[in-house]
């Protein structure tokens, strides 16, 4: 009996996990997960509980198992997913900078005895500006590399 499947792939960049697994006779069903990072973007659930009865379980669970796993790897690559992996990729919103709430620095100051005048500050060397951040390009849809292939061969479309 085949326990389950297990691909990493990259789809735009990013490495994906499908993981498809039989619960067993005592938890008849075929779970499979799509997970980026760690994190689960997609899973499918299917219940054969009106399989378990056949003489040819074992076979009947395996193409199931097969079935179930090519097809979440085809939602990917259709691009099913793509509205959750861009807001996933894009990350949370920076948060706003805290309200002040003590009085500003020159405003102590003023309160303070002086004992002596405060340094003259050291000159600082110019600091160039960074970079502008890059994004990796995206290939183009008519070009086909090796990941696609391969996702191509895992969903069965080579045949």
């Amino acid at each position: 009996m085949v326990v389950g499947f297990n691909h990493n792939f990259r789809y735009k960049g990013e490495v994906y996990h499908v993981q498809t697994e039989d619960g067993g006779v005592r938890s008849p069903q075929v779970v499979t997960l799509l997970y980026c990072g760690g994190t689960i973007l997609s899973s499918k659930k299917t219940s054969y509980t009106d399989l378990c009865h056949k003489d040819n379980l074992t076979s009947l669970v395996e193409e199931l198992m097969k079935e179930q796993h090519r097809e979440m790897l085809r939602r990917l690559k259709d691009g099913e997913f793509d509205g959750i992996i861009d807001k996933r990729l894009s990350g949370p919103a920076e948060e706003a900078a805290p309200a002040r709430t003590s009085p500003p620095l020159a405003a102590k100051s003023a309160s303070l005895p002086s004992a002596s005048p405060p340094p003259a500050p050291k000159p600082v060397a110019p600091v160039a500006a960074p970079a502008a951040a890059t994004t990796k390009p995206k290939p183009a849809a008519t070009e086909a590399n090796l990941d696609d292939i391969i996702l191509s061969y895992l969903i069965g479309e080579d045949k």
